[in-house]
């Protein structure tokens, strides 16, 4: 049976402009038995929409773990097959109780690479006899709180927007893989901005929310594209660590200027050559697009190049001789200039899980997010993979430069 394609569900609250070529779902294969042929068209997929969802899937750890890695197949164009790790490394989750990210995954025994996310208390999974799960919310991170009034009425916040990756030491993963084997169902919930736009959004109860990084970078207007195409971030050493006593903006879109992150002597013992510096746009390896991907949590100085040879500066072009900025402050200000447009409403694709949905993102290629709060007797289990990358992203070429500068 062929691949057939059909678009994914969109919200009333999406402008269905913007999503033309983002998500699909994918019938017609099971995704834990894919052939050669079948992989590498499920890959140019993956490139081109940034999302696929596969329902009523059934696949093992070692089914998800080998999808995520195409392990079995050795051609040219495989998401990763020398991958080996955990995005953040094998088993390494828990190696400080300082990581804001300490709470929120068990490593399945026999896949350490596959993560056992959720809420509730999960029994006899996988090799684990308990599971204590915990629905990251957004109380124990941003500086502000919706009031627990306002959260029974079904107020609730977007937690943190990432791309899955260590930003220290390990390579950024391609692909990640997420599939909903417990998924409680609920009333919906309204996502609050409460950045003084009044800006609301309605979703399922435990979504996964997705923004384009590809529309991020396209609907910047000029100056800021000129900025993008001629920038790089560098990231803090340990940066989950680094920013855990830190505290989000109420969009979950990076982090307030406190002075509060964890000083660098307090770290765990870091290497100045695995801090990592990445282009602030990645180029799509099938489509050849540039795609805004900056995890602006971690962010901890923005270096500008100066506009290359024979393109003049306007009135609105910054930084055009280049700049390194190190002010926390102005750096984050210039990221959530940036970012901010793409995770407005009716950019946003909040997904609606059913169990045994599978769904497959670019982590190159989008940011997405935890949302919403559950009670403690609900309980939802999800298996997560993603692997180190053996390779960093590549940022824009000369000429992507030239013509956005």
């Amino acid at each position: 049976m062929a691949i057939e394609l059909s678009p994914l569900p969109l919200p009333k609250s999406s402008d269905a402009s913007k999503f033309a070529d983002f998500g699909r779902e994918v019938k017609g294969v099971k995704p834990g038995e894919l052939s050669p042929e079948e992989f590498k068209e499920i890959h140019d997929l993956l490139y081109k929409h940034d999302v696929l969802l596969f329902r009523n899937a059934h696949l093992t750890p070692e089914q998800q773990y080998a999808l995520t890695k195409a392990c079995r197949f050795s051609f040219i164009g495989a998401f990763d097959p020398s991958s080996e790790s955990y995005g953040h490394g094998n088993n390494k989750t828990g190696e400080t109780k300082k990581s804001i990210l300490h709470p929120d995954l068990k490593t399945i025994p026999r896949v350490p690479q596959v993560q056992l996310i959720g809420n509730g208390t999960v029994y006899n999974h996988e090799g684990l006899a308990e599971a204590k799960l915990k629905h990251p919310h957004h109380k124990t991170f941003h500086k502000t709180r919706i009031s627990d009034e306002d959260e029974e009425k079904g107020y609730t916040r977007f937690y943190r927007w990432h791309i899955d990756a260590a930003l220290y030491d390990l390579s950024p993963p391609k692909v990640t893989t997420l599939y909903g084997l417990s998924v409680p169902r609920g009333a919906r919930q309204v996502v609050r901005y409460d950045d003084g736009t009044g800006d609301e959004l309605e979703v399922p109860l435990g979504t996964t929310a997705f923004v384009s990084g590809r529309t991020m970078f396209d609907i910047l207007p000029p100056e800021l594209k000129s900025l993008a195409v001629r920038s790089k971030v560098k990231y803090a050493p340990h940066p989950y660590v680094w920013m855990a006593p830190a505290h989000a903006k109420s969009t979950g879109l990076g982090i307030e200027t406190e002075g509060l992150e964890m000083p660098f002597a307090d770290l765990p013992a870091w290497d100045e050559s695995k801090i990592k510096i990445f282009p602030v746009l990645w180029k799509n390896p099938v489509t050849g697009e540039l795609h805004l991907q900056v995890h602006p949590c971690g962010v901890l100085e923005f270096i500008v190049d100066p506009l290359p040879d024979g393109i003049q500066k306007t009135e609105e072009t910054l930084y055009p001789e280049g700049a390194h900025i190190t002010d926390l402050g102005t750096v984050r200000d210039l990221l959530y200039k940036m970012q901010r447009p793409a995770i407005a409403p009716h950019l946003v694709y909040p997904h609606d899980w059913n169990e045994n949905d599978l769904v497959l993102f670019h982590n190159r290629g989008v940011l997405h997010t935890v949302v919403g709060a559950f009670k403690p007797d609900q309980v939802r289990a999800f298996h997560q993979c993603n692997l180190a990358a053996s390779d960093d992203p590549v940022g824009p070429s000369e000429e992507d430069v030239k013509k956005w500068a």
